[in-house]
């Protein structure tokens, strides 16, 4: 797979360089690809950004900037997604969807936001982390982009834990504990330490 992700502060993705997405990257599993915004403007300022028509607070991301890097890394198969947070509330299936995608590229919004028109003729999904506003697109870009590498076939050598973990079919995980069996008189359930797999499971299930 592999993942654009255009922003304004591409120094702002470290995290990614770390854990499961540092381990897919080094397995040739994913190719994440930062593409700086600044690079496709025209002035000597670098600027990115306008005044809304029409009056109001702050600066607007332009279409023209944005537009110019879609077209430099797209290609015949790529899905283009919006971070903004009046988008599609992101949740686990649509990770397991975007993670059978050859080609992601993640746009970043920034100020007040960014020109509607790239969501009207440049997207293909917009999509929200949650009811709250950020300073910016990247912490969410973050988000979707770890969510969704840790689906890739080959990227976590337990597939078990996939099939087993949080949200999948809408439902949370169970609860688990491991040693000491008790800690300042906080004991373990005892059903998982009786070593019966069936009444663990119905536990599990239950609970």
């Amino acid at each position: 797979m592999k993942i654009d992700i255009l922003t304004l502060f591409p120094e702002m993705f470290e995290p990614l360089d770390y854990s499961i997405v540092k381990r897919a990257k080094e397995r040739e599993l994913v190719k994440i690809n930062l593409v700086n915004l600044r690079d496709f403007s025209t002035d000597k300022y670098k600027s990115v950004d306008d005044h809304p028509y029409g009056g109001g607070a702050g600066m607007i991301m332009r279409i023209d900037i944005i537009d110019k890097a879609i077209e430099k890394v797209k290609t015949e198969n790529c899905k283009v997604v919006l971070l903004d947070a009046g988008g599609k509330k992101f949740n686990q299936k649509i990770a397991n969807d975007f993670s059978n995608e050859k080609h992601l590229i993640l746009i970043c919004g920034h100020y007040e936001g960014v020109d509607h028109r790239v969501a009207e003729h440049l997207c293909d999904e917009i999509i929200s982390v949650g009811d709250y506003v950020l300073s910016g697109g990247e912490l969410p870009a973050m988000t979707v982009v770890d969510s969704v590498v840790r689906l890739i076939p080959g990227v976590l050598g337990n597939s078990e834990s996939l099939v087993e973990e949080s949200f999948n079919d809408n439902e949370i995980e169970y609860p688990q504990y491991t040693r000491p069996e008790e800690y300042r008189g906080w004991k373990v359930p005892d059903i998982l330490l009786s070593g019966d797999h069936k009444k663990i499971k119905k536990w599990r299930e239950d609970i």
